[in-house]
Formats: structure tokens, C-alpha cells, sequence
């Protein structure tokens, strides 16, 4: 008996693995969810406060990115680069203003990609940003098989629609409503929740693969939510943010003024001083109230969309990914919103579920995905199984979810790419969901910028114009620490000036983890230049002096400059640094988002 048995168990596992290797080489359905201004507020990635049971157990199931982070922190630009997996520098989208295939190059995005491969591509909500960012089109038909889907509904968002205290409507931030009484008794998520169920359907029985985006519009503002959701923070449990004031040595230039917060209604009504008035204290714990019942109401949405894949016999076939475009402050640094370089409005959920590697189906399991009512049963939990610590960026989505699904991943762009359709300026993930990490990586490092019109806060520094913007804060972020330099730029000719340096962040997140004590200058200068004269020069022509003070950006040649800059130190691996300055110069010297001299920029920097 107990022989049979024996046999019996080693047949299965070398089933088992032969389903894991068959996993990696067949081509795979594809369900991609993008939350909007979806931040780490999630129970998977350690938010005690949020409640998000459906999320949860995805995750459980996946791999876990948990230092993923976005390339702008506002919704074209990042849209737009993640789906092109190209920087906004390549791009050239900062605002809304532009369709990149005629602004920039005509690059092939990720849906497109998938459909030149077969696959039937379909779009559901908030994919790609509406309007000229996407030619009014949802790039249909280069990425869709067939026109997006936008919920009818969501053209009453920006109506006033949210009753007040005096009984009337107003378009204001805090929206909690009955859904009973809304236009059409629905809301836009649960519109596009039904339309993706509808095409799941339409697609169980089809031969054809398929890649089904799904946007969420939530928890995007105005919080215009079911009412119900609110029950799930009371706002005698919610807290303020650990650090609600403005950093003393924070540049006036980093600082986001969060313009489209105070236009609202109820915002107005507060008579709050520009820029950096801070909001009352029990209105800014209703903020956090309304963006937390949001974030549930976004849960339950996933939740509706995992069952019925699950229902449809299809989650053992189907690569599910979740994201979001950036994340957004809530009340850290004494901002709200996003648009800006801090991790609050950068860093973002990532989450990779893939049938037979990242979690293993056996016949004693009922389901995959069972739905989960939030309402009813806020307090289950999961554990992750699978997490990455280390830093990714969204750029890394293109070709990791290639790989993933039975694609072969684009190829690594060059430093210059504005004639190559088909290119990554990120990098393929996929191995870690084979290997376990081992370490921190000391040399992957997350790319960010933002656009300013101006030194110090104005109106539309929040959402500048192309031609209004004068100065690009370009930011990296390490595993120990971010780093950010505001430099001069040109708006006609996409130049970068460095040696028009604005001003500098640096926050060391060992002792730092809120990014609130900005050390940039109190940094040992002296320091870093005898560090910089222990680094051979490079002989190529692009470090040459006779390049001009400023350059044109070089996309996606900044972690291979980085990583060969290094380990120049010794002729090794740089070993950690014994102060935070060491560490500072270790990454002036690699901060290369131009092609230049990195010794004329670190002379430059310091006089």
C-alpha cells in the first residue's frame, strides 16, 4: 500500500513539473489591472489601516514587487511610458498634451505588441489617458482589436453630483453616495467590471488568446464611492500621516502644491492659504477615510473580476498583472495628490500571477480566486508567498509580462531611440519568479522625473504645460536612498542643463524611510571630489569636454553607466558605504541622465 502510494506521489510531482516547464513555453490569456492613483495602501503590502481582502489573496498567489515605482508621477506620462516601456524622456509627454507616435516616435505599445502575435486585445475603462494622449482613440486600432470600452457613467465625475450638508450638489473632493440614487443606479467601476465580465464570457470557449486591460477609475478623485465602504475606517480610527509638515530643507521647487485638490468644493469652503496652507486636521482624517473606503471599493471590483475568471475555468490559463500609474500622497511632506518625486507618489503595487509558477492548482482546490465581500468580511487575511524587495520600475512591465506569457520580450533599446518602434528601456523580470532572492541588488535603481514651471510653487506646478516647464527634477531611488537633482530645461529643444542646478535632494532611507531630512547640503563636498579621482575617465566621445553645457537626454543608458561606474571602485563591486556621504558620492558619479563629463557635472554641482 504504502509502495502504491509512494509511486503515486513521485508520478504527481513529475507532473507537476512538467506543468511548470510547459507554464513558461505555451502562450497565455492575459488579464491586466490598472487601479488609478493606486499607492501601497494595500493589506499585502504591510497597510495595517487598508482592507482589501480580494488584492490580498491575488497576491497571495503571485509574485510581489514590493519597491516597484512609476516613471512620472501623473497619469498620461506614466501611462504612456509603461505601455511603450519607454522613459518620458523618449516619450516627451509630461502633460496631456501630445500623442507620442506623432510627438515623439511610433513606438509599439504593449497591446500592440501582443495583437501583432494573435492575441485578440481589448480595452475596459481607464488604459491608456484619454484625449490627445492616446489621439482621442485609445490607439485604437493599433493596440485594440476593437474600440475601448469607457463606462457611460463616468461622464457625470466631474458634475456635481455629491450632496452637501445644505441638501444641494456640489463638485466636491469627499463624494460617498448611494448608489440607488446615482444616474443609471451604478457608478463607472461597476460598469467596467460588468463589460469585463461580459468579454471574459465572450472569450472562455475562443481558441484565441487574449489580453483584456481593465482600468479602474478609483481611487482617483473625487471619491465619488458607495457610501458603504466608509464603514470600514471610522474616522475616530483614522490617523494622520506620521509626517504632515513640510520638510524644513525641502526645496521650494520639489513641492507640490496639489492645485486639483483645492479646486474642489469642499476644499474651497476651507479658505486655505497657497501653496502650503495645511488643511485642517479633522478634514484631512476624512481624506484618509475616503481614500482608504476607495481603495476597498476598488478591492471589491478585482474581487468581482478574479471570481468570474476563476468561474470561467480560465485563471489556470490566464496571466493576471496589478498596477497602477503612480501613487499619491496623503497629507506626507504636508501634500496631497501626486505630482511629485517622493515615494508616497511614486512608489506603486505590482503583482504577478502566473498558473503553475507562481502558485500550483492541485485537484483538492475548489478555486483560485473565490470572490470575497469586503463589506462583510474586512478582516481576512493572506500572506504573501512570493516577494521581490528590490527596486523595479514600470518600464520593466513590457517585456517581463512578454516573457510571461509565451512572448519573446523586445529587445533592449540603444542610448539613442527615437526611430526604433520595437524596444524595452526596461528591464525582463521574469527570473524572479524562477529564483528566490538572495539579497538586495546595491545596483538596481528606479528612474523618476517630474516638470516644474518655476523655483518655487505656482498654480500649474502641478500639471505644467510642455511649454511652460523650465525645470526637470530628475530622481533616482536606490535601496537605501533617493536622490534628486531640479535642473534646467528647455521645452523647445527637450535639452537639459547641467549645469543649471536648482536645487538637490538626498534622503538616506536607512534613517529616513519618510524622505522628510533632505542632507543634499550638508553632504561632505570634499569627499565626494576625492572619491570622484579614484574613477578612471571613460575614453569614449560622449565624456568628452568638448560637449556642450547642455544635452539632449540619452534615454535608457542610465543603469548600464550605472553599474559599470560602480564597479570601477577597486576594480570590484563597491562595498557599502561607512558614511551616507560615501554613498552620495557613489551616486554622483553615476547620475548620468545626459551624456557628460561625470567629473565637469560633479565640478559643476559644487561650484
Amino acid at each position: 500500500m504504502y509502495s502504491c502510494f509512494g509511486i503515486w506521489l513521485l508520478l504527481l510531482v513529475l507532473h507537476t513539473r512538467t506543468l511548470a516547464v510547459v507554464a513558461w513555453r505555451e502562450r497565455r490569456n492575459v488579464l491586466f489591472i490598472m487601479a488609478d492613483d493606486l499607492r501601497t495602501s494595500l493589506g499585502c503590502y504591510g497597510d495595517a489601516v487598508a482592507k482589501t481582502p480580494n488584492i490580498d489573496q491575488l497576491a497571495s498567489r503571485s509574485q510581489v514587487f514590493l519597491n516597484a515605482f512609476a516613471q512620472q508621477a501623473v497619469c498620461a506620462p506614466s501611462r504612456t511610458s509603461m505601455l511603450t516601456s519607454r522613459r518620458p524622456d523618449t516619450t516627451r509627454l509630461y502633460d496631456f498634451n501630445s500623442y507620442w507616435r506623432t510627438h515623439s516616435g511610433n513606438y509599439t505599445t504593449l497591446p500592440q505588441y501582443f495583437k501583432s502575435r494573435g492575441y485578440h486585445t481589448m480595452s475596459v475603462g481607464k488604459v491608456f489617458h484619454p484625449g490627445i494622449a492616446s489621439n482621442h482613440s485609445d490607439d485604437f486600432p493599433y493596440s485594440w482589436s476593437a474600440p475601448a470600452y469607457h463606462p457611460p457613467s463616468f461622464r457625470y465625475e466631474k458634475e456635481k453630483m455629491c450632496k452637501g450638508e445644505d441638501g444641494k450638489l456640489h463638485a466636491n473632493l469627499l463624494c460617498a453616495v448611494n448608489v440607488a440614487e446615482q444616474p443609471g443606479g451604478t457608478l463607472p467601476d461597476m460598469e467596467s467590471t460588468d463589460e469585463a465580465v461580459r468579454l471574459l464570457k465572450s472569450r472562455a470557449d475562443d481558441d484565441t488568446p487574449f489580453f483584456l486591460a481593465v482600468g479602474f477609475h478609483k481611487p482617483h478623485i473625487p471619491f465619488r464611492i458607495p457610501q458603504e465602504y466608509l464603514s470600514l475606517y471610522p474616522i475616530g480610527e483614522m490617523t494622520l500621516a506620521p509626517d504632515p509638515d513640510v520638510p524644513t530643507l525641502l526645496p521650494p521647487v520639489a513641492y507640490n502644491p496639489w492645485a486639483d485638490v483645492r479646486r474642489r468644493d469642499d476644499v474651497q469652503k476651507l479658505n486655505i492659504s497657497f501653496p502650503y496652507g495645511p488643511i485642517p486636521k479633522d478634514f484631512q482624517l476624512r481624506i484618509r477615510q475616503h481614500y482608504y473606503a476607495a481603495v476597498s471599493y476598488v478591492d471589491a471590483q478585482v474581487g468581482r473580476l478574479l471570481g468570474a475568471l476563476d468561474g470561467l475555468g480560465l485563471a489556470d490559463s490566464t496571466v493576471v498583472v496589478l498596477c497602477s500609474d503612480h501613487g499619491w500622497s496623503l497629507g506626507e511632506h504636508g501634500e496631497w495628490a501626486k505630482y511629485s518625486n517622493f515615494d508616497v507618489a511614486t512608489r506603486v503595487p505590482l503583482i504577478f500571477y502566473v498558473p503553475s509558477v507562481t502558485s500550483w492548482s492541485t485537484w483538492l482546490q475548489d478555486s483560485t480566486f473565490p470572490f470575497i465581500d469586503v463589506v462583510t468580511q474586512p478582516q481576512l487575511r493572506f500572506e504573501n508567498n512570493k516577494v521581490t524587495r528590490n527596486v523595479v520600475e514600470l518600464v520593466d512591465v513590457f517585456p517581463t509580462l512578454s516573457h510571461l506569457a509565451g512572448l519573446e520580450a523586445p529587445k533592449r533599446c540603444p542610448d539613442i531611440s527615437f526611430q526604433e518602434e520595437l524596444c524595452t528601456e526596461g528591464d525582463n523580470m521574469a527570473s524572479a519568479l524562477r529564483h528566490q532572492e538572495r539579497k538586495q541588488n546595491e545596483e538596481a535603481i528606479s528612474f523618476s522625473q517630474y516638470p516644474r514651471p518655476a523655483d518655487t510653487p505656482q498654480v500649474n506646478s502641478d500639471l505644467p504645460d510642455l511649454e511652460d516647464i523650465k525645470i526637470m527634477g530628475y530622481s533616482l531611488r536606490s535601496w537605501d536612498y533617493r536622490y534628486t537633482l531640479w535642473l534646467g530645461f528647455n521645452p523647445k529643444t527637450f535639452q537639459v542643463n547641467v549645469s543649471d542646478v536648482h536645487a538637490g535632494e538626498l534622503y538616506m532611507l536607512a534613517d529616513d524611510p519618510g524622505q522628510d531630512k533632505n542632507i543634499y547640503s550638508v553632504f561632505d563636498h570634499s569627499l565626494m571630489m576625492a572619491k570622484m579621482t579614484s574613477l578612471p575617465r571613460k575614453q569614449s566621445p560622449l565624456y568628452g569636454p568638448h560637449l556642450r553645457a547642455s544635452a539632449p537626454f540619452s534615454p535608457g543608458a542610465e543603469k548600464t553607466f550605472l553599474t559599470q561606474t560602480v564597479s570601477r571602485f577597486g576594480g570590484k563591486k563597491a562595498e557599502r558605504p561607512e558614511t551616507p556621504f560615501t554613498s552620495h558620492t557613489t551616486f554622483i558619479s553615476t547620475f548620468r541622465f545626459l551624456p557628460y563629463d561625470p567629473f565637469e557635472l560633479c565640478f559643476r554641482i559644487i561650484h
